[in-house]
């Protein structure tokens, strides 16, 4: 009986008896254009846990039935004033999501070699339909003298309605579109001209599926004379189990208008994670309209006589000789050709794989293509960059490369150009692959971030950004005194609001350096070096006192916060915060010795180095020790949850966007529960993984694990949730949540109904911030 009437108080203390106990319907949160309290147009809602007690219970009662309410309805949890300030940041949060991202560019030499062309894809938050809009614009490119360029855009971008993916050929003749089905209907395929579309190709699920468009699994590759098509799309879906009335089992399966039987399940199929969840297994095809472009070789399944045919070939290549080229290496990804088709350059994650990191230090490395085309599995790999371990401050400390161009060559066919994480900022590089010779491009002393676009023979298309700094299109060209200059380019792509500018044009940003508090003898040498910290702050104080402080913290645990722009994290800092954003030892771009540092050390010494990094700008005098927040997503989640526990004093308030609370709770219901192993017990991981984890191990994940420290919890929580996320399956967060509505605490909870681990359907993303946004001025202003 006691243990009946505990779970009934439970039941009142949550909003959820609000919501569906109430005598009419609680309104929920809309979200219109371009003003939060407009009642048109409204965003599909989210579910919402508010924190309220019995007597605000009786409350809001009390203002439903109440003739006081002058017949104004104001979502669960929200008062006249917190209204006010939904509609005011509301209206800031648009401008900033209306600016555009460039995705992606491309360039091709115009038949005269005088000028070159270009095709920017470029996307854009559509809130009202919750889906990213993506559009192309062309321009020409025209370099006039030494020191100047030209670029004549087209005055209107064409939209991609549907559009999965565009590949264009290498001459620019040709654009490879895909448009991936929602259901079981066909892929559609087409082949477009510079005029007119050329060939169309409906491929049914019996062939394949659709087709991937991710970084990973892409592989998207023309071949040399633009009559094949080589790509990854999911194999066909395997035969379902069918019934009769009678239940009588046949196995070749029904038709579709066999209304007398019905298909079964049959067997659960292991899934590839959070991300491709619900696709099937990738598989080569190619389509007729290759050379190798795997490190798994095979030859084009057509011959020459068949080039100018329209073939949709399944299973064509079983009998195929396939040539595995890195038998002596764990990992390899992004294979490119050199353009005389000598050798074949790869990038390794291998010291991700060997260590269980999910993501570390890179390596770069060749193949000697066999001019006869006789292959074999003995090739030789030379090591061309390898990991490394600690540099120098100043030094190359490794790749860490998240995007590699189709074609990444100088003119010269040995110098490849690429985007890496370098410390805090994304800078460029030029490889030479012959001579392992390495330097950096970009500007040296900007702190600005560098993302590769395109390559225009020699010379170089890039974006540039900074927290403070919307992306400006630049175009490099190497000088005659070997250094590199780079050229601003006017373009329409990333327009900016006037009050946007405004309030970017008042902010500034730094790189602090950190030094790592109690160094002991046992540390490596590269864990011993300062770590980073991104510092974004308003130019001008007011009345010599601080503004309130976000403390900014990434996931992974090995990714970065690198320092370019970010419209969410440009929202909080035009709203009157400054940002700390921190890249703990542990953080991508540093050297590999620092990254596996953290293994087996996570809730202590990430904790520790984000407390240190607080405690540095506090002393700089640069922080209000009374006004700080903490928001951090994934292992940022982690990390937020776990700072309110073990430094409950610290914080006025925090907000966690799928965040790692129980890994005991985690590792039974996760899709990387190889992840709760590696980052509990570091190098020793695979000695204890397992399936079936033991007390012990449940004890190991508890006591590392942010619930540990939930009873000297007293900080304001946000806990904002993805309903999909296997990554993290919002079971820890709402577990944490509902502990810390036990014990008191303000807690808000919302849960995306949609949404994946990375909260970023655009409806979802905005709401997310927005409701960061009011809780952090709500508690820290």
């Amino acid at each position: 009986m006691a243990g009946a009437l505990q779970r009934l108080q439970r039941l009142l203390n949550s909003a959820w008896l609000v919501s569906f106990a109430s005598p009419t319907p609680t309104p929920r949160p809309q979200f219109p254009f371009p003003s939060y309290s407009t009642p048109s147009n409204p965003i599909t809602p989210t579910l919402t846990l508010d924190s309220l007690s019995p007597k605000r219970l009786s409350k809001v009662f009390a203002m439903e039935g109440s003739k006081g309410n002058s017949g104004k309805d104001l979502p669960l949890g929200l008062d006249e004033a917190s209204e006010e300030e939904y509609t005011l940041q509301s209206k800031l949060l648009q401008e900033f999501t209306s600016i555009s991202n460039i995705d992606k560019a491309w360039t091709f030499k115009s038949g005269s070699g005088i000028y070159s062309q270009a095709m920017f894809l470029v996307s854009q938050p559509n809130l009202l339909a919750n889906k990213r809009r993506k559009f192309v614009l062309s321009t020409e490119i025209s370099k006039e003298s030494a020191t100047s360029v030209n670029f004549r855009w087209a005055p209107f971008p064409v939209e991609m309605t549907g559009v999965s993916v565009i590949v264009p050929s290498p001459s620019g003749t040709k654009l490879f579109v895909v448009r991936n089905p929602e259901n079981e209907s066909p892929c559609h395929i087409e082949i477009w001209s510079s005029s007119q579309l050329e060939k169309e190709f409906h491929v049914p699920q019996s062939v394949h599926g659709s087709i991937y468009t991710d970084g990973w699994f892409e592989g998207i590759s023309w071949n040399a004379d633009e009559t094949l098509i080589a790509y990854a799309a999911e194999e066909p879906s395997p035969t379902k189990p069918t019934f009769n009335e009678l239940g009588y089992y046949k196995k070749g399966g029904s038709s579709d208008k066999d209304y007398g039987s019905w298909k079964g399940l049959g067997e659960w199929e292991e899934g590839w994670g959070e991300a491709y969840a619900g696709k099937r297994q990738p598989a080569l095809f190619v389509i007729n309209i290759n050379r190798p472009c795997a490190l798994y070789a095979i030859k084009a399944p057509f011959d020459e006589t068949e080039a100018n045919k329209d073939n949709l070939k399944d299973s064509s290549t079983e009998n195929v000789p396939v040539f595995k080229l890195t038998q002596s290496i764990s990992s390899s990804f992004y294979p490119r050709f050199s353009p005389d088709g000598k050798f074949l350059v790869f990038l390794s994650a291998r010291s991700s794989v060997d260590s269980g990191a999910h993501s570390a230090t890179n390596s770069l490395h060749r193949i000697e293509w066999p001019t006869d085309g006789n292959l074999s599995s003995s090739l030789k790999i030379v090591d061309v960059i390898p990991v490394v371990m600690s540099a120098e401050d100043g030094c190359f400390p490794g790749l860490y490369c998240t995007s590699f161009l189709s074609n990444p060559w100088l003119l010269d066919g040995c110098t490849i150009i690429l985007s890496t994480i370098w410390r805090s900022s994304l800078v460029l590089l030029s490889i030479n692959v012959l001579s392992a010779e390495v330097s950096r491009i970009s500007p040296i002393d900007s702190g600005f971030s560098w993302n590769l676009l395109a390559l225009d023979g020699n010379n170089v298309v890039a974006v540039s950004s900074s927290p403070v700094d919307v992306p400006q299109i630049k175009y490099g060209y190497l000088t005659d005194n070997a250094t590199w200059n780079w050229l601003d380019v006017s373009s329409p792509i990333v327009k900016c609001p006037e009050k946007v500018k405004s309030l970017l044009s008042n902010q500034q940003f730094d790189i602090m350096k950190i030094p790592v508090k109690d160094v002991s003898d046992n540390l490596t040498e590269g864990a011993k070096k300062p770590f980073e910290a991104v510092f974004v702050s308003s130019k001008t104080r007011r009345n010599d006192s601080c503004e309130p402080l976000i403390v900014m913290l990434h996931g992974g645990p090995h990714t970065t916060s690198v320092t370019s722009f970010s419209k969410s994290l440009a929202f909080l800092s035009s709203n009157g915060f400054n940002l700390l954003i921190v890249n703990y030892r542990g953080s991508l771009g540093f050297g590999e010795e620092a990254l596996q540092s953290l293994p087996g050390k996570i809730g202590t010494q990430d904790v520790n180095d984000v407390l240190t990094a607080i405690d540095h700008v506090i002393g700089l005098k640069k922080a209000n020790p009374s006004k700080i927040a903490v928001l951090g997503g994934s292992h940022g989640g982690f990390l937020t949850t776990h700072l309110i526990g073990q430094a409950p004093d610290k914080f006025a308030a925090a907000a966690a966007r799928n965040p790692v609370c129980n890994l005991a709770l985690m590792v039974g219901t996760s899709d990387i529960p190889d992840w709760c192993f590696v980052e509990t017990y570091g190098s020793e991981w695979k000695n204890y993984y397992t399936e079936a984890p033991t007390a012990e191990h449940l004890t190991s994940f508890q006591t590392k694990s942010p619930i540990f420290h939930i009873s000297k919890v007293k900080t304001p929580t946000l806990f904002l949730l993805g309903a999909k996320d296997l990554r993290v399956p919002n079971s820890t967060g709402l577990q944490y949540a509902r502990a810390l509505k036990e014990k008191g605490v303000d807690v808000k909870t919302i849960v995306f109904p949609n949404d994946i681990h990375g909260i970023d359907r655009p409806q979802s993303d905005y709401e997310s911030f927005l409701n960061i946004g009011v809780w952090f001025k709500k508690y820290c202003k």
